[in-house]
């Protein structure tokens, strides 16, 4: 919700507010995701040196003081300088915070028996009413004259209640002591088979997820002249997990297994980009984004809790965080390749533009199906990283 707050209001500031060329935004935007995602995999290997607790507190401090320093940042330097603290302090609480949580989910599952996916799901739910609420908040405080600073000292508030939180609830873990080099441990993970398969699905959800804010904006362009209705598809995915992430979650924990779950995920979102060119106008043109929207969000979210959840059968407890990290990391390197390669292909025939995106993630469910079941399909990979 803090985050969301300020992020879509970001490039308006610098461009009309602060008065940047159109290629600087977008550099300043470019840096903020690898400053954020391409350093997951940094803050996850510090999650397993130190212990999950320090290093989300002081992630939450560097947000705090980055959308301060924002909020008041007049040129082109501090702006950058800004934007790549709140960045970082993502790359540091994101992955200890889900690999935590993927923790705590297992242990959950074994004293009570209630599938890790279901745990895992909150989580999912509980972002996405922040990826909701988070904008409508931002708007508010716009409309109220308060301006980008005070959407800026708004997220950095909410952001105090999350330090707070989190120093009165997260448990204290002892540190753990090193038994490798940190070159073996880093190669332990990445080069582990099954592990470099499931970031390779995961990339493969994660790209064509990334078409929303780049295939679909075209599409509806394309199909009513403007991109104003794109507001309300984004609420229509935000709304969606909101309310079934949780349902359909708990069906699927108890009746197919994790592998199942991610496989039947990525062959939805493929579906949704199928359908995008045989989908007939609807009102206003918008039946088919919204399909896709409605598609991709039901993929997500089947796979999304069961992918976290493979990750701890797939790696040691104390390689967690860097694995979780790497999972992200990939994946964020995957976008950057994938929606270069997407944006060449916005200028080709429909048909061939949407069957190349659902090919993406047929791709991942077919590597996904390689892998092993999962604890729901009494299946676990025998050959664990560090285990």
């Amino acid at each position: 919700m803090g985050f969301y707050a300020v992020l879509p209001y970001l490039a308006t500031h610098l461009g009309s507010g602060l008065g940047m060329a159109g290629w600087l935004v977008g550099l300043v935007l470019g840096l903020r995701t690898f400053s954020q995602q391409g350093l997951f995999v940094v803050g996850g290997a510090l999650t397993d040196r130190y212990g999950p607790r320090p290093v989300v507190l002081a992630g939450c401090v560097l947000r705090i003081a980055g959308f301060g320093w924002l909020a008041f940042a007049g040129s082109t330097a501090t702006v950058i300088a800004a934007v790549l603290l709140i960045g970082f302090a993502a790359a540091l609480f994101s992955p200890a915070v889900e690999s935590e949580t993927a923790r705590e989910a297992v242990r959950h599952e074994a004293a009570t028996g209630v599938p890790r996916a279901r745990v895992l799901a909150v989580f999912s739910a509980a972002g996405q009413a922040g990826a909701f609420l988070g904008p409508l908040l931002g708007s508010l405080l716009l409309l109220l004259g308060g301006g980008f600073r005070a959407a800026c000292l708004a997220g950095a508030l909410v952001f105090v209640a999350v330090l707070a939180g989190h120093a009165r609830l997260m448990p204290r873990r002892a540190r753990v002591t090193r038994t490798a080099e940190p070159r073996r441990t880093w190669w332990a993970v990445l080069g582990h088979r099954p592990f470099a398969v499931l970031c390779l699905a995961y990339s493969s959800y994660l790209v064509a997820y990334n078409q929303l804010y780049l295939s679909l904006p075209a599409e509806v362009e394309r199909a009513t002249g403007s991109q104003a209705a794109l507001g309300c598809l984004f609420a229509l995915s935000s709304l969606l997990v909101v309310a079934a992430q949780l349902p359909l979650t708990r069906w699927s924990a108890h009746r197919i297994a994790p592998r199942t779950a991610l496989v039947a995920g990525l062959v939805t979102v493929a579906a949704g980009f199928a359908a995008v060119p045989l989908a007939p106008g609807g009102p206003g043109g918008l039946l088919p984004g919204a399909v896709l929207v409605v598609l991709l969000t039901l993929g997500q979210m089947l796979l999304v809790p069961a992918a976290r959840g493979l990750v701890p059968d797939l790696v040691d407890d104390r390689r967690l965080g860097l694995a979780t990290g790497a999972l992200s990391s990939v994946s964020g390197l995957a976008v950057l390749g994938g929606s270069a390669a997407t944006g060449a292909l916005l200028g080709a025939p429909g048909p061939v533009l949407w069957t190349v995106l659902a090919a993406v993630p047929l791709s991942g469910a077919a590597l996904a199906f390689t892998l092993p079941a999962g604890r729901n399909g009494k299946q676990r990979d025998p050959a664990v990283v560090g285990g």
